[in-house]
């Protein structure tokens, strides 16, 4: 019993992190397996798989509820990063656990860095939007936006690939990489950004836990209990998102990625320097 509720415990905290920040909650279930349920390690990186499933589902369903989250562009992204978090799970043998986890911290380091720096930026002005030549045609419009969308058609399917690459590398969500990645390359503010990137999330969830699954990775019970307290955690957390201000969520997001940076850099560079 007392097992059952630090789970659930557990997949609540996950689920706040989750609804508020577009991310899996991997990063949280993980280690905490690991550590407070003394699980093997196999197990504590394959059990949070199906668990991010309905904690990211439910956090894009409060976010589209609201008319927030990019349905579609988030899509893109998830279909086309799953390929590549197969990829990303077989690298990983290749190049190593400790070295894997060292460049993810300096990723997610910088990647906070950069989200500090987009807080403190002066708001761009709104551009006054160019019309169109009166003497443009119809199908000369329909080119020019055709044109349009194949660019960010383009541009999502490298930020779906790319995250899931990292998301196959580590067994988490990708939101990590995602939500930073559409505010810089697409011009996502940051609540569109977390909304579509557990839109994603969701389907990128989906490989990795049947990979997983298929290898004995899954304790079922445990996955249960954190998706007792996922599912609430996340919608509190998306409501707590869709109440602040863009500054104070892009500083909040930035103070999580430090730390996960700094947890991974120190717990892992002790055995890579063995």
């Amino acid at each position: 019993m007392r097992e059952f509720a630090a789970s659930v415990a557990i997949g609540f905290v996950s689920g706040v992190l989750s609804g508020a920040f577009g991310i899996g909650g991997g990063i949280i279930t993980t280690p905490a397996i690991r550590l407070l349920l003394s699980a093997p390690a196999l197990v504590a990186v394959g059990t949070p798989l199906p668990v991010i499933f309905p904690s990211a589902l439910t956090g894009a369903l409060t976010y589209a509820r609201n008319g927030i989250a990019d349905v579609r562009a988030g899509v893109t992204c998830g279909l086309a990063g799953v390929a590549t978090a197969v990829l990303g799970a077989f690298a990983t043998s290749w190049v190593g656990g400790d070295v894997v986890l060292l460049a993810t911290a300096a990723l997610v380091l910088y990647t906070a860095g950069d989200m500090i720096l987009q807080a403190f930026r002066p708001a761009r002005a709104t551009p006054v939007p160019i019309l169109p030549p009166e003497s443009e045609t119809l199908d000369q419009a329909a080119e020019r936006v055709a044109v349009s969308d194949r660019k960010r058609l383009v541009r999502l399917t490298g930020i779906g690939a790319i995250t899931g690459l990292y998301s196959g590398f580590l067994g988490l969500g990708g939101g990590f990489v995602l939500v930073p990645l559409l505010t810089r390359w697409l011009g996502f503010d940051i609540k569109r950004a977390i909304a579509t990137s557990l839109v994603a999330v969701t389907i990128l969830a989906v490989p990795g836990t049947i990979t997983h699954a298929f290898l004995g990775h899954v304790d079922w019970a445990i996955a249960l209990a954190l998706s007792v307290g996922v599912i609430p955690g996340a919608m509190v957390g998306a409501r707590i998102t869709l109440g602040s201000a863009d500054r104070s969520v892009r500083l909040g997001f930035a103070t999580l990625l430090v730390v996960v940076g700094v947890w991974l850099a120190v717990s892992e560079l002790p055995g890579l320097l063995r």
